[in-house]
C-alpha cells in the first residue's frame, strides 16, 4: 500500500460521508430555516418548536433516502471488496 492509495481511499471515504449525511442535513437546514423565518415574522421564541420539527423533517428524510444510501454503501463495499486483491500487493 501506497501513501497515495491510503490517501485516496480515506478521502473516497469522506466523500462517501459527506454524500450519505447531505440529505439529513439539508432537510435539517430547510425545517430550521422555515421555522426560523416563521419564528422572525411571528416574534414567538418558544426554544422546543424549532426540535421537533427538525427532528421529523430528519427522521423523514432518513427514510425516504435510506433505500438509496444503503445501495451506495454496498456499491462502495463490493468495490473495496473486489479491489482488495490488488491492495495487498
Amino acid at each position: 500500500m501506497t501513501p497515495e492509495f491510503v490517501t485516496g481511499f480515506f478521502l473516497e471515504a469522506i466523500k462517501l460521508t459527506i454524500l450519505l449525511a447531505a440529505p439529513m442535513l439539508l432537510a435539517g437546514l430547510v425545517v430550521g430555516l422555515m421555522i426560523s423565518v416563521f419564528q422572525a415574522a411571528t416574534q414567538i421564541n418558544e426554544m422546543t418548536m424549532t426540535f421537533i420539527p427538525k427532528m421529523l423533517a430528519v427522521a423523514v428524510a432518513l427514510l425516504i433516502s435510506f433505500p438509496w444510501m444503503l445501495q451506495v454503501l454496498i456499491d462502495f463495499m463490493q468495490n473495496l471488496i473486489i479491489g482488495l486483491p490488488q491492495t495487498i500487493r
